[in-house]
């Protein structure tokens, strides 16, 4: 029996514009092997967390090169929104960049020249993002065509603009980032919309112009999942590679007490 095939991961972006829903966790621990883990499973994408989690530019690398040999799409959260950042983890074979504090059109804007050729300024660098000079004079409509752009919304002032972030040519998706964007409304110091008010207007931002959507949830069958899948949410992010080491590991340390009479440790 022949087993499916799997969508190429340059198809990343094309699967995120068509709605198709896809699945994905980020990778909190530098290295190739949890990587090639998830992506065996059949996860359509990984998202390398650069911001929260200690990843250099020689760890991102193999961390890429491991997403690529197992079929999944590897994302990077840069640590920092700027040209250097979004350049290299491009050059290394990144599908694509999730970008924190987007909090104006002007950043949403920069983000985007940042990652293209035609129409922006990135850098001209033929590494594995290019197949090693492989693809030839194809290598800039193909890389402008497959590189996502992945703007974080979490902050107040965000909402106030949304509509103006979420009107920028280029910007391929809203992400909800609803941990900090939590944060940041109970630290405003007038009139705030609820987390779930300001949720509800990403949403509607994200429909009027057109704009894929996706967030974290803690599992894919709870009721904020379905909440969130209502607004239009197609792209999920579960948990992260160590969140889901510490459930096995803990549901099979709660195995071994039980079966042997163990109180908890």
């Amino acid at each position: 029996m022949t087993a499916p095939t799997r969508p190429d991961p340059r198809a990343f972006r094309e699967r995120l514009h068509a709605r198709e829903p896809m699945i994905g966790t980020f990778m909190k621990t530098p290295g190739a092997h949890n990587t090639e883990i998830l992506g065996g499973l059949g996860y359509d994408f990984v998202v390398l967390d650069a911001e929260h989690a200690p990843w250099d530019r020689g760890t991102l690398d193999t961390g890429l090169l491991a997403a690529r040999a197992f079929g999944t799409a590897g994302i990077v959260r840069i640590g920092r929104p700027d040209a250097t950042s979004i350049l290299s983890v491009l050059d290394d074979g990144a599908i694509g960049v999730m970008v924190p504090h987007v909090d104006s059109a002007q950043k949403a804007r920069d983000i985007v020249s940042w990652s293209h050729y035609k129409g922006g300024s990135r850098g001209l660098g033929i590494g594995r993002g290019g197949e090693y000079g492989a693809r030839g004079t194809d290598h800039i409509p193909f890389a402008d065509k497959t590189t996502t752009v992945i703007a974080m919304i979490e902050d107040r002032q965000a909402i106030d603009v949304i509509d103006e972030i979420a009107a920028v040519p280029g910007v391929d998706c809203l992400f909800l980032g609803r941990g900090d964007l939590g944060v940041s409304l109970s630290n405003a110091t007038g009139p705030a919309p609820t987390l779930k008010e300001a949720v509800e207007i990403v949403g509607a931002a994200a429909r009027k112009h057109d704009k894929p959507l996706a967030a974290v949830v803690p599992a894919m069958n709870s009721d904020e999942a379905r909440w969130l899948i209502s607004l239009g949410v197609t792209t999920m992010m579960v948990l992260s590679d160590q969140s889901f080491m510490r459930q096995a590991a803990a549901a099979a340390l709660q195995d071994f007490n039980a079966a042997y009479g163990r109180a908890k440790v």
